[in-house]
Protein backbone atom coordinates (compact mmCIF):
# COMPACT_ATOMS: atom_id res chain seq x y z
CA UNK A 1 0.00 0.00 0.00
CA UNK A 2 1.38 3.24 -1.29
CA UNK A 3 1.36 6.77 0.69
CA UNK A 4 1.03 9.73 -1.19
CA UNK A 5 1.23 13.79 -0.25
CA UNK A 6 -0.61 17.28 -0.78
CA UNK A 7 0.29 20.31 -2.33
CA UNK A 8 1.14 22.59 0.43
CA UNK A 9 -1.48 24.68 0.28
CA UNK A 10 -1.45 25.54 3.90
CA UNK A 11 1.27 24.89 6.73
CA UNK A 12 -0.94 22.23 8.15
CA UNK A 13 -0.67 19.95 5.39
CA UNK A 14 2.69 20.93 3.36
CA UNK A 15 4.24 17.55 5.23
CA UNK A 16 1.10 15.36 5.69
CA UNK A 17 0.85 12.00 4.12
CA UNK A 18 -2.30 9.58 3.93
CA UNK A 19 -2.36 5.75 2.41
CA UNK A 20 -3.75 5.59 -1.11
CA UNK A 21 -5.48 2.47 0.25
CA UNK A 22 -4.86 0.56 -2.61
CA UNK A 23 -5.50 -2.72 -1.06
CA UNK A 24 -8.85 -1.95 -0.30
CA UNK A 25 -11.74 -3.55 -1.85
CA UNK A 26 -14.84 -2.87 -0.07
CA UNK A 27 -16.07 -0.08 1.52
CA UNK A 28 -18.87 -0.80 3.86
CA UNK A 29 -18.53 -3.31 6.75
CA UNK A 30 -20.51 -6.94 6.73
CA UNK A 31 -22.98 -5.73 8.75
CA UNK A 32 -23.30 -9.36 10.35
CA UNK A 33 -19.61 -8.58 12.19
CA UNK A 34 -20.18 -5.34 13.41
CA UNK A 35 -21.48 -4.20 16.73
CA UNK A 36 -21.65 -0.43 18.04
CA UNK A 37 -18.49 0.97 20.19
CA UNK A 38 -19.39 2.91 23.44
CA UNK A 39 -16.38 5.77 23.93
CA UNK A 40 -15.38 6.35 27.34
CA UNK A 41 -12.77 9.04 26.68
CA UNK A 42 -10.10 7.40 29.18
CA UNK A 43 -12.60 7.00 32.24
CA UNK A 44 -12.96 3.89 34.04
CA UNK A 45 -16.50 2.75 35.31
CA UNK A 46 -16.53 5.20 38.53
CA UNK A 47 -16.38 8.11 35.40
CA UNK A 48 -12.28 9.06 37.05
CA UNK A 49 -10.15 9.54 34.07
CA UNK A 50 -7.53 6.65 33.85
CA UNK A 51 -6.36 7.59 30.75
CA UNK A 52 -5.52 11.17 29.82
CA UNK A 53 -5.41 12.84 26.53
CA UNK A 54 -8.63 11.01 25.06
CA UNK A 55 -11.51 12.13 24.27
CA UNK A 56 -13.93 13.10 21.16
CA UNK A 57 -13.08 11.85 17.57
CA UNK A 58 -14.73 10.50 14.55
CA UNK A 59 -17.54 8.03 14.95
CA UNK A 60 -17.03 4.15 14.69
CA UNK A 61 -18.01 0.60 14.57
CA UNK A 62 -16.29 -2.26 16.20
CA UNK A 63 -15.36 -4.66 13.84
CA UNK A 64 -15.68 -7.91 15.35
CA UNK A 65 -12.25 -9.73 14.63
CA UNK A 66 -11.28 -13.82 14.65
CA UNK A 67 -8.09 -14.12 16.52
CA UNK A 68 -8.79 -17.97 18.13
CA UNK A 69 -8.80 -19.19 13.77
CA UNK A 70 -10.87 -22.23 15.82
CA UNK A 71 -12.96 -23.02 12.63
CA UNK A 72 -10.70 -25.85 11.46
CA UNK A 73 -10.78 -28.11 8.22
CA UNK A 74 -13.10 -25.73 6.24
CA UNK A 75 -11.52 -23.81 3.67
CA UNK A 76 -12.10 -20.26 3.76
CA UNK A 77 -11.90 -17.90 0.71
CA UNK A 78 -10.82 -14.32 1.05
CA UNK A 79 -13.99 -11.70 -0.13
CA UNK A 80 -12.18 -8.72 0.66
CA UNK A 81 -9.85 -6.75 2.08
CA UNK A 82 -11.20 -3.72 4.26
CA UNK A 83 -10.38 -0.96 6.02
CA UNK A 84 -10.69 -0.89 9.89
CA UNK A 85 -10.78 2.56 12.03
CA UNK A 86 -10.10 0.58 15.12
CA UNK A 87 -6.29 -0.72 14.67
CA UNK A 88 -3.27 0.11 12.26
CA UNK A 89 -3.99 -3.28 10.34
CA UNK A 90 -6.28 -3.59 7.33
CA UNK A 91 -8.32 -6.81 7.97
CA UNK A 92 -9.60 -9.08 5.71
CA UNK A 93 -13.63 -11.17 5.01
CA UNK A 94 -13.37 -14.90 4.85
CA UNK A 95 -16.24 -16.90 3.50
CA UNK A 96 -15.76 -20.34 4.92
CA UNK A 97 -17.49 -23.56 2.88
CA UNK A 98 -20.41 -23.69 4.63
CA UNK A 99 -21.18 -19.91 4.13
CA UNK A 100 -19.86 -18.27 7.18
CA UNK A 101 -18.10 -15.58 7.10
CA UNK A 102 -15.75 -13.95 9.83
CA UNK A 103 -13.00 -10.99 10.26
CA UNK A 104 -9.13 -12.16 10.25
CA UNK A 105 -5.94 -9.42 10.26
CA UNK A 106 -4.72 -9.36 6.66
CA UNK A 107 -1.00 -10.52 6.04
CA UNK A 108 0.91 -8.84 3.47
CA UNK A 109 0.50 -10.04 0.17
CA UNK A 110 -2.93 -11.88 0.39
CA UNK A 111 -5.37 -11.01 -2.62
CA UNK A 112 -9.27 -11.57 -3.05
CA UNK A 113 -9.63 -15.33 -4.10
CA UNK A 114 -7.14 -16.92 -1.88
CA UNK A 115 -7.93 -19.82 0.08
CA UNK A 116 -7.00 -20.17 3.82
CA UNK A 117 -7.15 -23.28 6.35
CA UNK A 118 -7.23 -23.14 9.98
CA UNK A 119 -5.49 -26.24 12.00
CA UNK A 120 -3.79 -29.31 11.28
CA UNK A 121 -3.42 -30.02 7.43
CA UNK A 122 -2.97 -26.68 6.13
CA UNK A 123 0.04 -25.86 3.72
CA UNK A 124 2.54 -23.25 5.19
CA UNK A 125 1.91 -20.69 3.46
CA UNK A 126 0.84 -16.60 4.38
CA UNK A 127 -2.58 -16.15 6.16
CA UNK A 128 -2.89 -19.89 7.16
CA UNK A 129 -3.34 -20.36 10.90
CA UNK A 130 -1.93 -23.63 13.11
CA UNK A 131 -0.07 -24.81 16.21
CA UNK A 132 3.39 -23.65 16.56
CA UNK A 133 4.23 -27.47 16.62
CA UNK A 134 3.03 -27.58 13.37
CA UNK A 135 5.20 -25.07 11.74
CA UNK A 136 9.21 -25.49 10.52
CA UNK A 137 12.03 -23.27 12.53
CA UNK A 138 12.19 -19.81 10.85
CA UNK A 139 8.21 -19.68 9.90
CA UNK A 140 7.63 -15.96 9.82
CA UNK A 141 3.95 -15.71 12.06
CA UNK A 142 1.86 -13.05 14.11
CA UNK A 143 -1.31 -12.65 16.11
CA UNK A 144 -0.02 -15.52 18.37
CA UNK A 145 -1.11 -16.89 21.52
CA UNK A 146 -0.07 -16.76 24.49
CA UNK A 147 -2.37 -19.13 26.37
CA UNK A 148 -3.96 -22.38 23.94
CA UNK A 149 -7.74 -21.17 22.81
CA UNK A 150 -7.39 -17.63 24.12
CA UNK A 151 -6.76 -16.09 20.94
CA UNK A 152 -4.04 -14.03 19.41
CA UNK A 153 -2.56 -11.43 21.64
CA UNK A 154 0.91 -10.44 19.98
CA UNK A 155 1.95 -9.00 16.83
CA UNK A 156 -1.03 -7.40 15.60
CA UNK A 157 0.44 -4.14 14.48
CA UNK A 158 0.75 -3.38 10.83
CA UNK A 159 3.76 -4.34 9.54
CA UNK A 160 4.82 -6.58 12.68
CA UNK A 161 6.01 -10.02 12.31
CA UNK A 162 7.57 -12.00 14.95
CA UNK A 163 10.00 -15.33 13.98
CA UNK A 164 9.64 -19.16 14.98
CA UNK A 165 13.78 -19.85 16.27
CA UNK A 166 13.62 -23.20 17.68
CA UNK A 167 11.04 -25.91 19.11
CA UNK A 168 12.02 -27.63 22.16
CA UNK A 169 10.56 -29.96 24.86
CA UNK A 170 6.41 -28.44 25.46
CA UNK A 171 7.53 -24.74 24.28
CA UNK A 172 8.77 -22.76 21.05
CA UNK A 173 11.35 -20.22 21.37
CA UNK A 174 9.74 -17.28 19.49
CA UNK A 175 12.00 -14.07 18.78
CA UNK A 176 9.25 -10.77 18.86
CA UNK A 177 9.52 -7.20 16.88
CA UNK A 178 10.83 -5.66 20.03
CA UNK A 179 14.42 -7.89 20.13
CA UNK A 180 12.58 -9.95 23.04
CA UNK A 181 12.98 -13.68 23.14
CA UNK A 182 10.78 -15.74 24.56
CA UNK A 183 9.07 -19.55 25.24
CA UNK A 184 5.38 -19.99 24.16
CA UNK A 185 3.28 -23.23 24.30
CA UNK A 186 3.66 -25.55 21.39
CA UNK A 187 -0.01 -26.13 21.36
CA UNK A 188 -0.96 -22.03 20.59
CA UNK A 189 -1.67 -21.14 17.04
CA UNK A 190 -0.17 -18.29 15.34
CA UNK A 191 -1.15 -17.51 11.53
CA UNK A 192 1.91 -17.17 9.29
CA UNK A 193 3.66 -14.11 7.67
CA UNK A 194 3.62 -10.64 8.29
CA UNK A 195 0.84 -8.25 9.31
CA UNK A 196 -0.35 -6.55 5.63
CA UNK A 197 -0.20 -1.97 5.62
CA UNK A 198 3.50 -2.28 6.28
CA UNK A 199 3.59 1.64 4.81
CA UNK A 200 1.76 2.48 7.99
CA UNK A 201 4.86 3.99 9.57
CA UNK A 202 5.49 5.96 7.00
CA UNK A 203 2.22 7.76 7.29
CA UNK A 204 2.19 11.87 8.82
CA UNK A 205 -0.16 12.81 10.48
CA UNK A 206 0.69 16.59 9.69
CA UNK A 207 -1.68 18.69 11.83
CA UNK A 208 -3.35 18.59 15.29
CA UNK A 209 -6.91 18.21 13.51
CA UNK A 210 -6.45 14.66 12.19
CA UNK A 211 -4.79 14.15 16.41
CA UNK A 212 -8.47 15.01 17.52
CA UNK A 213 -10.41 12.79 14.79
CA UNK A 214 -8.35 9.84 16.69
CA UNK A 215 -9.79 10.36 20.06
CA UNK A 216 -6.87 12.27 21.33
CA UNK A 217 -6.87 15.39 23.03
CA UNK A 218 -3.58 18.21 23.42
CA UNK A 219 -1.08 17.44 25.58
CA UNK A 220 0.44 20.13 27.76
CA UNK A 221 3.98 20.29 29.42
CA UNK A 222 4.10 19.64 33.20
CA UNK A 223 6.64 23.08 33.30
CA UNK A 224 4.06 25.66 31.81
CA UNK A 225 1.84 24.56 34.67
CA UNK A 226 1.15 25.82 38.08
CA UNK A 227 3.07 24.69 41.13
CA UNK A 228 -0.54 23.41 42.26
CA UNK A 229 -1.11 21.06 38.78
CA UNK A 230 2.37 19.40 38.56
CA UNK A 231 5.59 18.85 40.42
CA UNK A 232 7.42 20.65 36.83
CA UNK A 233 5.19 23.62 37.33
CA UNK A 234 5.76 27.11 38.94
CA UNK A 235 8.46 30.28 38.45
CA UNK A 236 8.55 32.90 36.48
CA UNK A 237 9.68 32.30 33.06
CA UNK A 238 11.52 28.98 32.04
CA UNK A 239 12.70 27.59 34.66
CA UNK A 240 14.08 24.91 35.24
CA UNK A 241 12.25 21.51 36.62
CA UNK A 242 13.76 21.57 40.70
CA UNK A 243 14.74 18.30 40.53
CA UNK A 244 16.89 15.67 39.91
CA UNK A 245 14.97 13.97 37.45
CA UNK A 246 11.51 14.17 35.90
CA UNK A 247 8.78 12.94 37.32
CA UNK A 248 5.14 12.45 36.42
CA UNK A 249 1.81 14.79 37.85
CA UNK A 250 1.63 12.34 40.51
CA UNK A 251 5.41 12.89 41.27
CA UNK A 252 6.56 9.15 40.21
CA UNK A 253 9.69 8.84 38.39
CA UNK A 254 9.71 9.42 34.63
CA UNK A 255 11.56 8.62 31.20
CA UNK A 256 12.89 5.27 31.47
CA UNK A 257 12.00 3.92 35.29
CA UNK A 258 11.13 0.35 35.41
CA UNK A 259 7.62 -0.66 36.58
CA UNK A 260 7.80 -4.24 35.73
CA UNK A 261 7.55 -6.43 38.68
CA UNK A 262 11.19 -8.12 39.59
CA UNK A 263 9.13 -11.40 40.42
CA UNK A 264 6.27 -11.23 37.88
CA UNK A 265 5.35 -15.23 36.80
CA UNK A 266 5.84 -14.69 33.67
CA UNK A 267 9.95 -14.04 33.90
CA UNK A 268 10.49 -17.56 33.46
CA UNK A 269 9.47 -17.54 29.83
CA UNK A 270 11.44 -14.74 28.89
CA UNK A 271 15.07 -16.24 27.29
CA UNK A 272 16.26 -12.51 26.47
CA UNK A 273 14.65 -9.14 26.98
CA UNK A 274 13.93 -6.60 24.59
CA UNK A 275 16.86 -4.02 26.61
CA UNK A 276 19.40 -6.61 26.33
CA UNK A 277 22.25 -5.93 23.27
CA UNK A 278 20.83 -8.42 19.92
CA UNK A 279 23.76 -10.49 19.33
Amino acid sequence: MGIRGFKPTSPAIRHMTVSTFEEITKKQPEKSLVVSLKKTAGRNNRGVITVRHRGGGAKRKYRIIDFKRNKDGIPATVSAIEYDPNRTANIALLTYADGEKRYILAPAGITVGDVLYNGKGGDIKVGNCMELGDMPTGTIIHNIEMKPGKGGQLIRSAGTSAQLMAKEGEFATIRLVSGEVRKIRLNCRATIGQVGNTDHENIKVGKAGRKRHMGIRPTVRGSVMNPNDHPHGGGEGRTPIGRANPVTPWGQPALGYKTRKKNKHSNKYIVRTRHEKRK
